[in-house]
């Protein structure tokens, strides 16, 4: 190599090593926080230090009363979501305040725009009328996410005041009829009828403290009919890892099912469980194939 273009290579290399040290050092490009605003049809607050940017929708149209004390935004009622810059993506929490009627057309319209659901619970207790809050988190782009919290406050928006869904039935398990074996040929699990209710119990098993915990320590899925063939209920809970929580959330939702609570039942146990709490209306078949279709998504013990 001469010696000129030896100077010429060495001179190349130096610029693409000025120039990767000046990318690594380049700040990442900052949040559009009038695009957040203007999707999620919210208002938001920068925290520059932090880089996340904070909008929030006040609830300001409920009228809640926990213990006799009067419930305003600033004590608890004020939907919010946070988004801030994670590598090449920006990441999204939230948590949404929501009436029970509301719970389950803002959990679909989470699902159904890309948004992970988080955890399902109350913050407060003899609250009157009962609040649930929604956590909701996603990774993507920032367009992306903020159109999906959009989507999420205008479902909000649409169903307050009373406008939402919860569907009711008429059942006492006293004078249920249904037939156990049509639901045990559905689940491929036999269960009990006792007092008009038949109950099938799947269990999973985890570890705590180095030891064992199954099916008879509380860990696992279950579901309770009661009613007719062609009227019944169901309600249960689904053991599951954190992992098949989304798929599950989107099967059962799917298929009419509500969703009522995702928490832990335990801490510290290996690997991680998250429980879900669901209820159903409609016939014995199509509720035990909505049960079916999570236990399909789950490492249950099942044939």
């Amino acid at each position: 190599m001469t010696r000129r273009l030896l100077i010429l290579a060495i001179t190349a290399l130096l610029v693409s090593a000025d120039r990767g040290r000046a990318a690594e050092a380049a700040p990442p490009a900052a949040l559009d926080t009038k695009q957040i605003e203007q999707l999620t049809g919210a208002k938001g607050q920068l925290d520059a230090a932090a880089g996340v940017f904070k909008v929030s929708v006040a609830r300001s149209d409920l009228d809640v009363h926990t213990g006799g004390a009067r419930m305003t935004p600033p004590l608890g009622l004020t939907s919010w979501a946070a988004f801030t810059r994670a590598g090449e993506h920006i990441a999204m929490m939230g948590d949404i305040v929501l009436l029970e009627d509301q719970v389950n057309p803002a959990m679909s319209a989470a699902l159904d725009a890309g948004l992970d659901v988080t955890a399902l619970h109350n913050h407060f207790l003899l609250d009157s009328p009962k609040v649930m809050f929604m956590h909701v988190g996603g990774m993507g782009s920032e367009r992306e996410l903020a159109t999906a919290v959009g989507k999420v406050f205008a479902t909000v928006k649409q169903t307050s005041g009373g406008k939402g869904v919860f569907p009711n039935a008429d059942i006492d398990p006293e004078r249920s009829t249904l037939d156990p074996m049509k639901i045990e040929a559905i689940l491929g699990v036999a269960g009990n009828l006792k007092d008009g209710v038949y109950k099938v119990v799947v269990g999973r098993t985890t570890k705590m403290g180095g030891h064992v915990m199954g099916g008879s320590m509380g860990v696992n899925t279950w579901a309770a009919f009661a009613g007719s063939d062609t009227a019944a209920l169901v309600d249960g809970d689904v053991a599951m890892l954190q992992s098949e929580l989304q798929p599950v959330l989107r099967a059962l939702r799917a298929r009419g099912i509500q969703i009522v609570a995702i928490h832990n039942h335990m801490t510290e146990e290996e690997p991680r469980m998250i429980f879900l709490h669901y209820w159903g209306v409609g016939t014995s078949v199509k509720l035990a194939e909505s049960v079916r279709a999570a236990l399909d998504l789950t490492r249950s013990a099942t044939p």
